[in-house]
């Protein structure tokens, strides 16, 4: 299996470069790979990008470490919003922002693709993730909540009175990554913090199932998009992936928490060691073990047909039956790491299952990357997301499984190219 999940990973980077946008950075790639110019140079996309080659440098990939370079490039320049700092969501050619508004969820992949940069020894990565840090802990970190504030206006004005579970997540993943190229246990305070309100709170008192949506006072709104269920970044429901993805987080953290209290670390160092006490969280694992039950129990083959539904109601009822590949991705990996902390068979059974999953209906071995979106048949489609744009979920796919629980993916690597 290792060979297999070492040629996958290369086989996805492959297809990744030629993401290589004339405009700059990374540009959208469609189900042929090749790049969408209907589509804007997205934020989200460029950091991913930027952190996935950061990882192909870290595993000695020929030309990645240059392709990270050209996405520290694009995120300190054509992206970066030099009037009032941070970044813009997308920008045109010209480098004109197409979206105004700043999001937390894009910040945090800045965030994770510059700690990724840092920990490869890439030119201007400790820059940018001074920057980056500089932005979160002025306008995106809320100390008082415990989370992160959504999203802001191009001035840093006006929050929109949302809060969200989705950019929260991915604070969390982020959070773990500067931990590790900082050295400052800060983050991993912060994102504690993030999962005990989140997870401990909100999914434990919703039946582990992860709420969302939320006012700016953090009140869930659960009826939040119920006329537009299938969004990509905000559907209505429980969203069965974020479960998964929830689950794997809280695996991370309980390692990570571990780690740092033990002081077995290797970070870089990179804006200097901060000391802020942390320990153990004894319900982090109960509580990831928790969400994987019953996003699997609802989530899986829940229609009858194999395959992850997207989205189930408070009942957990299937909404949004199109299957993605990010959700396959992210129960690999929670199953993956669930087996390491636990030892449990089942976990290994799922793993199994779900890879052979993905060889069967989610690999494109004609055209490249994996299929993005299928509907109930297994059949290719386009009702969420159109094109292939991101390798991120299924390359970690291929990593997770092959590393220790913590240090975060990039310094693990690290370490072991050391």
């Amino acid at each position: 299996m290792t060979a297999f999940l070492d040629a996958e990973g290369r086989r996805l980077l492959r297809f990744a470069e030629q993401a290589v946008d004339p405009r700059g950075g990374f540009g959208w790639l469609d189900d042929d790979g090749r790049l969408d110019a209907s589509q804007p140079l997205h934020l989200w996309v460029n950091a991913r990008m930027t952190h996935v080659f950061g990882l192909g440098e870290l595993l000695d990939v020929p030309g990645a470490g240059a392709l990270c370079d050209r996405g520290l490039e694009a995120l300190t320049g054509l992206l970066h919003d030099d009037e009032h700092g941070g970044w813009w969501s997308a920008v045109d050619a010209d480098g004109k922002p197409t979206q105004t508004r700043k999001s937390a969820y894009d910040h945090a992949f800045v965030l994770l693709a510059a700690s990724t940069a840092v920990q490869a020894a890439r030119p201007g990565a400790k820059t940018l993730l001074r920057q980056a840090i500089d932005v979160i802990e002025q306008h995106f970190w809320d100390d008082d909540a415990g989370a992160l504030v959504d999203t802001w206006d191009a001035a840093w004005s006006a929050p929109e009175p949302y809060r969200g579970a989705n950019a929260n997540m991915h604070g969390v993943e982020a959070f773990l990554a500067a931990a590790d190229a900082t050295g400052d246990t800060v983050w991993l305070a912060r994102a504690t913090r993030i999962a005990d309100r989140l997870v401990g709170r909100e999914a434990r008192a919703a039946g582990w199932r992860v709420p969302e949506h939320y006012a700016a006072d953090w009140t869930p709104q659960p009826d939040y998009a119920r006329d537009s269920p299938a969004d990509p970044f905000r559907p209505y429901g429980a969203t069965i992936g974020h479960g998964l993805e929830w689950s794997r987080l809280l695996v991370h953290l309980d390692a990570a928490l571990a780690l740092h209290a033990t002081g077995a670390t290797d970070a870089t160092g990179a804006t200097g060691a901060v000391t802020t006490e942390v320990a153990a969280e004894p319900w982090l694992v109960p509580a990831a073990c928790a969400l994987f039950d019953t996003a699997v129990g609802e989530g899986w083959a829940a229609d009858g047909n194999p395959g992850f539904v997207y989205t189930v109601d408070w009942d957990g009822v299937p909404v949004v039956r199109q299957r993605m590949h990010w959700v396959v991705a992210e129960a690999i990996s929670a199953a993956a790491v669930l087996y390491q902390v636990t030892g449990e068979a089942r976990y290994r059974e799922h793993y199994e299952e779900w890879w052979q999953y993905a060889r069967e209906h989610l690999l494109d071995d004609a055209r490249g990357s994996w299929w993005h979106e299928l509907d109930p048949d297994q059949r290719p489609a386009h009702t969420v997301w159109s094109g292939k744009p991101d390798v991120y979920h299924a390359l970690q796919a291929t990593l997770l499984p092959r590393l220790p629980l913590a240090p975060s993916l990039a310094a693990a690597l690290a370490a072991r190219r050391r």
